[in-house]
């Protein structure tokens, strides 16, 4: 039997299953909490400063913020992931199935969005929907930011084919980039049952972002090229890392 996932709404189906969390388990979660630390330490938050995690999948950089004693909230469009970050919740720490299209019914000092997680959709202004949904969960002193990948660089070193393996299962991966989209395609068979599923992620560039964050009445603040939050180079930087209100 084949499963395959359309790359219409893949993520809805592909961050659901096991095997998205089994792939990407190695993350680096020292670079995460020091990025976390940069930028907490960066904006100034206030004492027991609220947090908006906006795709928050498991919760990694939520928990994490959470032991800084900020007051998080997680939300994700995926209903497996947020019902594994449950397990962790405590009085500082909550998590919801929201879509990030969408205001969330609370403001907050600080809206993340974090580690690539925008420009899933094929309608751009959805990207638009999402900004201005950051911007209205926001208080009058609150600041946004996106973390996303360097498009730039990354199409410059795209690693077109590798295959790499986790816990015995051989997920074959194939990299290419068409119409304006970053795509992954990801091959592999467990069970004697064979699977594919397709990323495909908007090759958003830091013009983009400002046309984007224009059309949404933000304005862009600062631009970061790494997790130590050191200065933005288009061919170098492999984060493009943005501050707006």
């Amino acid at each position: 039997m084949n499963k395959t996932t359309t790359t219409n709404n893949w993520f809805v189906t592909w961050f659901n299953t096991k095997y998205y969390h089994l792939l990407y388990k190695d993350r680096n979660e020292q670079e995460a909490e020091m990025f976390m630390t940069h930028l907490t330490n960066f904006l100034n938050l206030p004492e027991k400063a609220t947090i908006l995690d906006l795709a928050c999948g498991k919760g990694r950089h939520a928990k994490f913020l959470s032991s800084l004693d900020y007051r998080v909230t997680g939300v994700d469009l995926s209903e497996n992931s947020i019902a594994e970050a449950k397990k962790y919740e405590h009085e500082n720490l909550m998590f919801k199935v929201h879509d990030m299209r969408k205001a969330y019914h609370e403001q907050f000092d600080a809206v993340f969005n974090l580690f690539t997680s925008f420009g899933y959709f094929d309608d751009e202004n959805d990207n638009i929907k999402t900004l201005q949904a950051i911007q209205q969960s926001l208080n009058e002193t609150g600041f946004g930011v996106i973390d996303f990948m360097n498009v730039d660089y990354i199409i410059d070193n795209l690693v077109a084919q590798e295959t790499k393996t986790v816990e015995h299962i051989d997920f074959h991966i194939k990299r290419y980039v068409k119409n304006g989209y970053i795509y992954k395609e990801i091959r592999f068979t467990d069970n004697d049952e064979d699977f594919f599923f397709t990323e495909k992620v908007q090759a958003i560039s830091l013009n983009d972002f400002e046309r984007y964050l224009e059309r949404a009445n933000c304005n862009l603040l600062a631009i970061f090229g790494d997790y130590k939050l050191s200065t933005f180079h288009k061919s170098s930087s492999k984060r493009l890392i943005l501050l707006f209100k």
